[in-house]
């Protein structure tokens, strides 16, 4: 599942419709790619807007968020537990030695629906 965490100075500034799209279909990514645009507060918390390929702006992406995280440790960010802030919401992303990453934190049911089989 390809992500690119783009580190930004303001979250709320970004033109997510236009800049989530150009990115995600860039020749670079021929199956295109996941966007997430990542403010970081402290070595501990980070606020993300998320451009999910193929859907567009969502409230949030659990593997984008983990991905930001990640990118931040790799960069020199982060530290390995930070709170991640989301339109959605928020939740605690762990990411182990290991590379095993954990995300805690409330889950609700945000519709019910039928499909016809």
């Amino acid at each position: 599942n390809p992500h690119v965490a783009i580190f930004v100075a303001d979250v709320a500034a970004i033109p997510l419709e236009f800049d989530g799209p150009t990115i995600e279909t860039l020749p670079r990514f021929p199956n295109r790619t996941n966007v997430h645009f990542v403010l970081v507060q402290s070595r501990h918390e980070v606020t993300v807007r998320h451009w999910e390929r193929g859907a567009g702006a969502t409230l949030a992406c659990g593997t984008g968020m983990g991905a930001s995280v990640v990118a931040g440790i790799a960069t020199g960010r982060l530290d390995r537990t930070v709170r991640v802030n989301v339109p959605g919401g928020r939740t605690i992303v762990t990411v182990e030695e290991s590379g095993t990453t954990w995300l805690t934190g409330p889950a609700a049911i945000s519709f019910y629906g039928e499909f016809p089989l």
